[in-house]
């Protein structure tokens, strides 16, 4: 059973009924105590990460999330669910994440842009190259095309760094750090690809 933490932040309809669509059994979770329960979690979400972290704070669903990564359970960060494993964020000022991957989140910086017409945010369909096989990718090319919608992306240690795309310049578009994983694209909204990284993550 795959829970879906439910923090108020967008699109939760679409991420249930991309891995039904798998064939996985998944249910959104709004009670912190209840995440200890399921076999997987995914932390999706589109919106501010300042916000998001406030709603995760208050309602308890951070501990609780924490606590879930020490059982060495998978976790799976997609869009804004992705930055916010990180430490820290520069939108709209510093904000703290949940610290589960070494590493902050930046705005796209447009002066390092090799073609300044490139608008942010970054989105519609681009390319991600893999920088080393993981079973999330079985069955995947060493490239392929995922949907995007972003004006930040992360910064980490290349360790981590599972996927690189470039938009103006090449930043990190998905990591592994042990248990975790982050996708910074929509799976849920990348056809074939996105739904077989989604059937993937729950044979892990």
């Amino acid at each position: 059973m795959i829970g879906i933490v439910n923090y108020n932040m967008g699109n939760l309809g679409s991420v249930l009924n991309a891995f039904e669509k798998v064939g996985a059994k998944a249910k959104l979770v709004n009670n912190p105590q209840e995440l200890k329960k399921y076999d997987k979690i995914n932390l999706p979400g589109v919106g501010a990460y300042g916000d998001a972290m406030e709603h995760l704070n208050k309602s308890g669903m951070k501990e609780a999330i924490l606590e879930y990564a020490k059982s060495g359970k998978y976790i799976l960060g997609t869009c804004l669910g992705m930055q916010l494993l990180f430490d820290k964020s520069q939108e709209f000022g510093a904000n703290e994440g949940l610290g589960l991957i070494e590493g902050e989140v930046v705005a796209f910086d447009r002066s390092k842009f090799d073609n300044p017409e490139l608008k942010v945010p970054h989105m519609g369909w681009n390319e991600m190259f893999v920088q080393f096989d993981d079973n999330i990718l079985n069955g995947l090319p060493k490239d392929f095309y995922l949907y995007f919608v972003h004006s930040y992306h992360v910064i980490c240690d290349d360790k981590y760094a599972l996927g690189k795309t470039l938009y103006g310049y090449e930043f990190v578009s998905a990591v592994k750090k042990e248990n975790i994983y982050g996708f910074q694209p929509h799976p849920e909204k990348s056809h074939e690809i996105g739904l077989k990284i989604l059937e993937n993550f729950v044979s892990l």
